[in-house]
């Protein structure tokens, strides 16, 4: 039995491009969104926040010299990108799928209204929350946690390419040490990479539980959603 009724889920926009590293991997797109239909068929509500590094960071050399806003900008029309891609293959997956953008594109999606989305959750649908916050300044990591407080998710799942949060970079240094539970304090004290201090201060004002797991082992997603002992939970 599912632990979660309704869950925020957080990818990076460089998990939908597989070893590619830049654009979209189709493949690694239908298994992700396949794992989520799973998790979604066991009937629980799941909300999404893809990020756009896939994207963006493949035209960071030439957005140096750009003004902030105007990259950040751009960075927000890659995550509707993404969440394009990705409601397409939930729903070749037969799931109904809704994507809502902070910023207003009205041909290809619905803006974003907190009750809307609500309501799509109480119909069965799957939503996709694009384009950040609309504000400059905030990562899509701040948006996720923005996201979750306001449909009420009972957690925000970060999914990475590690086993969850560790005290440095084990990818770096083969002497990492892993925590299975941390606290939010600790996380902010000791500047570990995980989310923005930002999102996690918001998450820790709230009492939102942050679960951070590996996406790389297939059926993580459903391990998580199902309350099993998975990466690392920070509350």
């Amino acid at each position: 039995m599912a632990k979660y009724k309704r869950i925020l889920l957080k990818l990076s926009g460089e998990a939908l491009a597989g070893n590619n590293h830049f654009g979209l991997d189709p493949e690694r797109v239908h298994a992700l969104a396949a794992e989520v239909a799973a998790v979604v068929a066991q009937g629980l509500q799941v909300g999404l926040v893809i990020g756009g590094g896939n994207f963006f960071r493949g035209v960071a050399a030439a957005a140096r010299n750009m003004d902030r806003v105007t990259g950040d900008h751009m960075g927000m029309l890659a995550t509707v990108i993404n969440a394009l891609a990705f409601q397409d293959a939930l729903e070749k997956q037969n799931v109904p799928t809704r994507v809502m953008t902070a910023i207003q594109i009205h041909q290809v999606a619905e803006p974003y209204i907190r009750r809307r989305a609500i309501r799509h959750f109480e119909k069965g649908r799957t939503v996709i929350f694009a384009a950040g916050t609309s504000n400059p300044y905030f990562s899509t990591d701040t948006a996720a946690a923005l996201r979750a407080l306001e449909i009420h998710a009972e957690v925000l799942a970060k999914a990475t390419g590690v086993d969850g949060v560790y005290d440095k970079d084990p990818r770096k240094h083969a002497d990492a040490v892993f925590y299975q539970t941390i606290g939010y304090t600790e996380v902010l004290s000791r500047s570990l990479a995980v989310m923005d201090a930002s999102a996690v201060a918001m998450c820790r004002d709230n009492s939102l539980p942050i679960q951070v797991f590996n996406l790389k082992t297939d059926g993580n997603i459903m391990r998580m959603a199902m309350g099993e002992a998975i990466g690392t939970k920070i509350c």
